[in-house]
């Protein structure tokens, strides 16, 4: 059991990048997401449904990559991104530009880390560190949402 949750943790190794770990999984997840959409035209309540699904394997699994890795928040651990990085491209049209668009977006909140995301890390676990991803999301999500309603919607 614990060779899956590290599985699930790294995202199939994508975590395992000696250079930017967390950017490594986000960056995976936007082309994984990109290349699906055509594909999968999901309901909104579906693709919620597995972004929750993800969440809440990835809380047992980040708390196993603690203990394995010896390290809070340990970098190969990058559930968290592939949450977070899901999140931010909701709703997002099928355009390249756009999945980039909320690619930079979440990775600019993710490290940056604006109230109330600083605060969420202190959560314990695997649930701390699920937790500040899906705020950063939030905020990318957010943003995006809001240039399309103003400038492209409109």
């Amino acid at each position: 059991m614990r060779k899956v949750r590290l599985l699930i943790a790294t995202f199939f190794g994508s975590g395992l990048s000696p250079l930017a770990p967390g950017t490594c999984g986000s960056l995976v997840t936007m082309l994984l997401v990109y290349f699906i959409a055509p594909y999968w035209q999901a309901p909104l309540y579906i693709q919620l449904a597995v972004i929750a699904i993800i969440f809440v394997l990835g809380i047992p699994a980040s708390g196993e990559a603690e203990k394995y890795f010896n390290k809070k928040d340990p970098g190969a651990c990058v559930i968290d991104e592939v949450v977070g990085q899901m999140i931010s491209l909701l709703l997002v049209p099928h355009k390249i530009s756009f999945y980039i668009a909320g690619f930079f977006l979440f990775r600019f909140f993710d490290i940056l880390k604006p109230f109330p995301i600083r605060r969420l890390e202190r959560i314990p676990g695997g649930l701390g560190i699920m937790s500040d991803d899906i705020m950063a999301a939030l905020y990318a999500l957010a943003l995006m949402q809001l240039y399309l309603y103003l400038f492209i919607n409109h």
